[in-house]
């Protein structure tokens, strides 16, 4: 029988993550961390054309700080230096600008296979060890902790168990942990794209009658596409040859970047609002995209997974009690309630409001990206939520 102090469902960025921010004080209290994760990690960065991404904040870029692994990521990071959000049809626009903000950058887009080489990098197998490939087929509780049973009947007990294998965790049903579901009706077309023009670390955000879209610089002068049509027409898009879907794309978001030359591997992701329904058990917490899945055009998912992995690594290094203690994991839940709920009601309420083709509403976003470019407070107010920074310093 196999034992660690803790044991991480899920090796991917927030397992990883978590991992990282409790490594060395793992080191100097002896305790063994196990990361079980179904797809091998590491073997190398291998640059492609189709990487998915992910927007971190500049909260994100201070916590990745903080854990000493920034320098290695910002080797691939395209800094936002300025964000345009518009409503095609309409004159009134947004511009938050990294200058007006007195930081370096608004965020930064990096590959995600870069994030997870960066981070596989960092952990020393001394306190980190990795069950890969496996998957957990079963979770059953022990008095002090869990018993977690591999898909090759092979078990491990631990006194911790952190469950963040995704939004769609087969573990998190089977333990009864309830979750709510808001469909948004709606899907995620995301791809990489060529402009002919430099995008010089502009970010748009375009909403449109049919959805709302995010255009963001990555490295080599791509940009990162997510698209948001409704479920029938992302599916239309997707089965366009490249030059009938770039035309598309070409008179949805315009001219800004001028032409745009090439568009790599396309994805659907149909959208929905989850939100775990028990984040924390006694020796169990439920984290990532398996506690919270956002709508993804505000970028905000990622980045509150983030805050929360140091959230918990903190409090749990602040406790007294034994690994596991249900009072320290509420402690932790009470301690982020205040940024999920903000961060999820933020993201939702973009997404609802930029997504209605009701005209009164248009009109009122019309209106409020026009209050929004003239009010120095409101514009701060809203650069500071897309930075991560809304609820406290980090």
């Amino acid at each position: 029988m196999q034992r660690a102090e803790l044991a991480i469902i899920g090796g991917g960025l927030v397992g990883a993550s978590l991992a990282l921010a409790l490594q060395d004080a793992a080191r100097a209290r002896g305790w063994r961390i196990c990361l079980i994760e179904p797809f091998a990690p590491g073997g190398g960065y291998q640059p492609s054309y189709d990487a998915r991404s992910t927007a971190l904040s500049y909260g994100s870029r201070l916590i990745y700080q903080r854990l000493g692994l920034w320098p290695a990521i910002a080797q691939r990071a395209e800094p936002i230096l300025q964000i345009h959000v518009s409503d095609r049809g309409r004159f009134a626009a947004a511009r938050l600008s990294a200058a007006q903000e007195g930081v370096p950058a608004l965020g930064y887009v990096v590959e995600n296979a870069w994030i997870g080489d960066c981070l596989w990098r960092a952990l020393d197998a001394e306190v980190v060890s990795w069950r890969c490939p496996a998957e957990v087929s079963r979770l059953d509780a022990l008095g002090n902790g869990y018993r977690l049973t591999l898909d090759d009947d092979s078990q491990l007990d631990c006194d911790l168990a952190i469950l963040a294998d995704g939004g769609r965790s087969g573990l998190r049903e089977q333990l009864g942990i309830g979750v709510s579901r808001t469909p948004y009706g709606q899907t995620a077309l995301i791809a990489n794209i060529s402009p002919q023009q430099a995008h010089r670390g502009q970010a748009f955000e375009r909403f449109t009658e049919d959805g709302p879209m995010a255009l963001l610089p990555l490295a080599d002068n791509r940009c990162a596409l997510v698209w948001t049509r409704s479920c029938a027409d992302a599916e239309r898009l997707l089965r366009l040859d490249e030059a009938g879907f770039l035309d598309e794309l070409q008179q949805a978001f315009g001219y800004r970047l001028g032409a745009l030359r090439q568009v790599g591997a396309r994805n659907l992701y149909p959208l929905t609002l989850i939100e775990a329904e028990e984040q924390v058990r006694p020796h169990l917490v439920v984290l990532g995209n398996a506690a919270h899945s956002l709508h993804p055009i505000a970028g905000q998912g990622y980045n509150l997974s983030l805050r929360d992995t140091l959230a918990l690594a903190e409090t749990l290094l602040d406790s007294h009690a034994p690994l596991g203690d249900f009072a320290t994991l509420q402690r932790y839940v009470r301690r982020q309630h205040s940024d999920q709920q903000l961060t999820v009601g933020f993201s939702d309420r973009v997404t609802r409001l930029f997504s209605s083709g009701e005209p009164l509403l248009a009109a009122g976003r019309n209106l409020g990206l026009l209050g929004l470019d003239l009010l120095p407070p409101a514009k701060h107010w809203f650069a500071r939520q897309a930075m991560g920074l809304g609820t406290r310093s980090l």
